[in-house]
């Protein structure tokens, strides 16, 4: 659990002060209103360090997190897709595919796992955990327990999973996890209403708060959703009004900023808006937005693909690098990493071997966005079918 240290601030007296009425009001002293210097708690983990440690590792120059943490329910989804049952052993089959990839290390620093998937093992009994080792990436955990309707909003959503939060993320911890991720969702053709920002806000600065006391570096991403036909300058205003709920409530609980990483959504037009922005104007209101609201002690920004096709998001994250940033802006693509995969491999263990060098072409071709080095010459035109489904869940 988290210890605190004090810091001696300059600050205007209070009627109470760590639980005490002012001396100055007890004797009602004519400098009851006069600067005085108090002191305030600050938050000083027993993880700090790791925590800073952790978030840097994962923002290393190059590389980005692989997003396989879909829920048994949406995971049966993909599968289906290529005729595949949703079973244990097929989803087991599929990760392991992802996670045994030779060489992903080199363009993947984490990989966010569904529970399940944190306690699975190979087919030949090595803890996946221990394969990411091997190849220096960092496992992370989905902590949340999923949407269910906000009452007294506009039909928007809450995110669930703070009870017993806390113990679950020192298991977690124990397993191997190091960091985590929590998604809510903001909608924008709902409004979205001031009950749902604050709802979303909240929860995600009590995530992280508990995330941080328990060693794990939280993943905070208030996603906008893409559903709806506003332009792209509504899509900033709803961004910055978002991201700045969310920060004033992780200042408030107490989160360290250096110990965490963002995933936010890219500022684009809704996915039905008649006219389509290219990625150099995506580029310019998504840095917009982010320097405008996120400190630059936050270590890094993981993009969320959010329906994008794999060459949309590669593209839009090669524009955010073409000149330095306060923060490492990456990727943290699911969709945008697997589509090809999945459909490469069929479900056939004859097909591993080239579905992991499908991974493979995703990954660098995001490594090299990181970078600010990616052509999109020579993508296949599978790469550039667009994902979006509107009201899609996890």
């Amino acid at each position: 659990m988290a210890c605190v240290s004090f810091a001696k601030l300059n600050a205007p007296s209070s009627n109470w002060i760590g639980g005490q009425q002012s001396p100055s009001l007890r004797s009602g002293s004519s400098t009851r209103l006069a600067t005085r210097r108090v002191s305030l708690q600050i938050r000083a983990g027993a993880y700090t360090d790791e925590l800073i440690k952790t978030a840097k590792t994962i923002a290393s120059p190059g590389r980005g997190i692989l997003a396989i943490d879909e829920s048994n329910a949406t995971c049966g989804k993909r599968l289906s897709s290529i005729g595949l049952d949703n079973t244990e052993p097929n989803r087991q089959a599929y990760r392991q595919l992802l996670l045994t990839t030779p060489g992903l290390g080199e363009y993947i620093s984490g990989a966010i796992l569904f529970e399940e998937t944190l306690y699975q093992s190979t087919t030949d009994g090595k803890k996946f955990v221990d394969v990411l080792h091997d190849q220096k990436i960092v496992p992370g955990i989905k902590v949340d327990k999923g949407l269910v309707p906000l009452p007294g909003s506009n039909n928007e959503s809450w995110c669930q999973g703070l009870d017993g939060l806390s113990s679950r993320s020192a298991e977690y911890y124990k397993q191997g996890a190091r960091f985590a991720k929590w998604r809510t969702v903001v909608s924008i053709p709902c409004g979205p209403s001031a009950l749902a920002v604050k709802e979303a806000a909240w929860g995600l600065a009590r995530y992280a708060a508990i995330s941080q006391d328990n060693g794990l570096v939280p993943i905070v991403e208030p996603e906008i959703l893409l559903d709806g036909d506003h332009p792209i300058e509504r899509t900033l205003e709803v961004a910055e009004k978002v991201w700045a709920e969310v920060f004033y409530y992780l200042a408030e609980n107490n989160v360290i900023f250096e110990g965490i990483l963002l995933k936010p959504s890219m500022v684009t037009p809704g996915a039905e808006h008649k006219e389509k922005a290219s990625p150099e104007t995506i580029a310019k209101y998504t840095l917009t937005m982010l320097k405008r609201r996120v400190p630059p002690a936050v270590p890094g920004i993981m993009f969320l693909s959010g329906g994008q096709s794999e060459v949309e998001a590669t593209l839009n994250l090669h524009g955010m690098n073409q000149s330095p940033n306060p923060w490492h802006v990456s990727f943290s693509y699911a969709r945008a990493l697997q589509n090809t995969v999945l459909k490469t491999w069929q479900g056939r263990p004859e097909n591993v071997e080239a579905a992991q060098k499908a991974l493979l072409v995703r990954a660098k071709a995001n490594s090299l966005a990181q970078l600010g080095k990616y052509s999109a010459e020579g993508e296949s035109e599978e790469a550039k079918k667009g994902m979006f489904v509107k009201g899609y869940t996890y």
